[in-house]
Formats: C-alpha cells, structure tokens, sequence
C-alpha cells in the first residue's frame, strides 16, 4: 500500500502547485495589462504567500493573493474605459501624524493666522488635486474619478454652485471635501475687513448647512488676499489656505516653479470647466493631468490626510 500513499501524496502536491501557479498566471496577466501605470513608488504591493507556513495561512495568502489581482483587473479596465494611457499610482498609506504646514517662504501671513502653502511637507511622491468653483457640473466627472479611485477637493463659490446643491451632494457622498472659495467670487483685498469676513463665512455657513460639514480649509480667489483676508478666514474656523504649485488645463499644464515639474506635496489647482470656456471637457482634463503625474512617478493622495 505504500506505493499507493506516495502516489496520493504526489497528486496532492501537483494539485497544490497546480493552483498556487494558476494565482501566480492571473496575477502576471493582471499586472502585465497594467504594467505601463504600475511601476515604482506608489504601487500596490502584491502580498507574498509563505509555502512554509500551515495551511490555514497558506490559504489565507492565497486568497489575498486573488483579491489584489482582482483589484488590479478592476483598476486596469477603469483606465481603459476613460482613455488613460496608463495606470494610476496607488498613494501610499497616509501619515499617521499630519505634517505641520507653514506659510511658504515669501507669502505673508502672522503669528495665529492660517498658514499659506503651495506644497505639503512630505517625502512621499504624491501629490493633491483641487478643483476651484463650481461652474460645470459634468456628471461624467463624479463617475470617472468614483471609477478611477482618485482623490480630489473642492473648493466652492455659492453664486456658482446654488443652482444645483444636489451636484456636489452626490460629490461629497463619493468622499470628496468641500472647502471654501468665498460666496460670489470677489477680489478680496479690495473688500473691507468685514466684506472680507461676510465673504467667507457667509459660505461656510452655506456648506455646513448644505452639506454637514463646516470647512477647515479656503482658497482665496484667484489666490489673491491680505492680512485682513487671513483674520477674517481665521475667525470663521479655517485652519489653513492651500494656493497651488501647478495648474492642469484639458490641454496643457502651467507651472509655478521655474523647473516646470512635479515635487513631493505639491498642490494641483483646476476648475470645473467644460468646452464653453475649455477646448475641451472635465474628463479630457483629467486624462491630461494624470497622464503627466503618472508618467512623472506621482500618485494622487488626498488632501485632507494630509493637513
């Protein structure tokens, strides 16, 4: 009978190696699909099965195992569907202690006013996109960035958004922060300190009533503000003002820096625009923006992990 114990052992092991190389094949099918994208830092590691543990563990790998290859078949099929070229990188896991934010060098602020940035502190290759205002409210954007996992904040002015709350409710409930950008859009340092402040807290107001939530975060419009801007913003709860180090157009990107790249942290500014304003739509920006932060090594993180 021991020959015939050795053959059932043998047929076990074969079954084993069978699955464990059929886990293996779907894995490399799933990642060679999305290869291009899935490169370097910011990648999803792939969990690695220990033959030498009990079976229990082994089984648990392997189920691991399948689950990340089928994350990856969802996330490939996604870049498909919306017409990106490559993958996005997966944001490493946020910090568990927030970076402290300063005012950026050369941008005024004071002792207890909210510091005013273009960049986060962070060693990691990630980088935060913002969309200012709210003017188009194209539905193809609410689906493509759900479908593409990529995370973003808005930043809201009233006079634009009042006609359709339910556009940005749906937006909040796909996870996405809602920040301040003032109620009708004003150039603020030649308002008075109390037109400052019935600007901005006027619309905080108007988000948490809307949406829940009061904001911790406002961007000035067209980044432009004074001292009376910041103590105004300070006094209606806001704890920091993001400006940006790169602005993202369907069709080109414009750069604050003088090397005209991508740096750790750094802020992306854009708007809800589409071909009335734009020689082209929401999406065709976002394939325009991820197709230069992708190629460039970067993931999308969000903001709001971070500060």
């Amino acid at each position: 009978m021991q020959p015939v114990r050795q053959k059932e052992h043998l047929t076990q092991r074969v079954a084993r190696s069978t699955r464990r190389l059929a886990l293996v094949a779907l894995l490399a099918a799933v990642l060679g699909a999305g290869c291009a994208g899935e490169h370097g830092h910011g990648r999803e590691a792939p969990p690695r099965p220990a033959p030498d543990r009990p079976q229990a563990y082994r089984a648990a790998a392997a189920r691991s195992l399948a689950g990340y290859a089928e994350r990856q078949r969802v996330r490939v099929a996604a870049a498909r569907k919306w017409g990106l070229a490559r993958v996005p990188l997966v944001a490493p896991e946020p910090p568990s202690v927030k970076p402290r934010i300063r005012t950026r060098q050369g941008f005024s602020a004071g002792p207890g006013l909210p510091p005013v940035f273009t960049t986060v502190p962070t060693e990691e290759k990630v980088v935060f996109l913002t969309i200012d205002d709210g003017a188009e409210k194209d539905p193809r954007l609410l689906r493509m960035m759900s479908d593409l996992g990529i995370p973003y904040s808005a930043f809201l002015s009233d006079y634009l958004v009042r006609g359709n709350y339910g556009y940005f409710r749906k937006m909040r409930d796909r996870g996405v922060a809602l920040h301040n950008h003032t109620l009708h859009h004003p150039y603020l340092p030649a308002l008075s300190y109390a037109a400052q402040r019935r600007e901005i807290c006027g619309q905080q107001e108007i988000i948490e009533k809307r949406y829940g939530k009061r904001p911790h975060l406002f961007r000035p419009p067209y980044g432009n503000y004074d001292r009376d801007t910041l103590r105004a913003a300070g006094s209606c709860g806001v704890k920091a003002v993001p400006l940006w180090a790169a602005e993202a157009f369907p069709d080109r990107m414009e750069w604050r820096e003088a090397d005209r790249d991508l740096h750790p942290g750094d802020i992306i500014l854009t708007h809800f625009r589409g071909p009335n304003e734009w020689e082209g739509s929401m999406p065709d920006m976002i394939r325009h923006v991820m197709r230069v932060v992708t190629e460039r090594g970067y993931a999308v993180a969000r903001l709001e992990d971070y500060v």
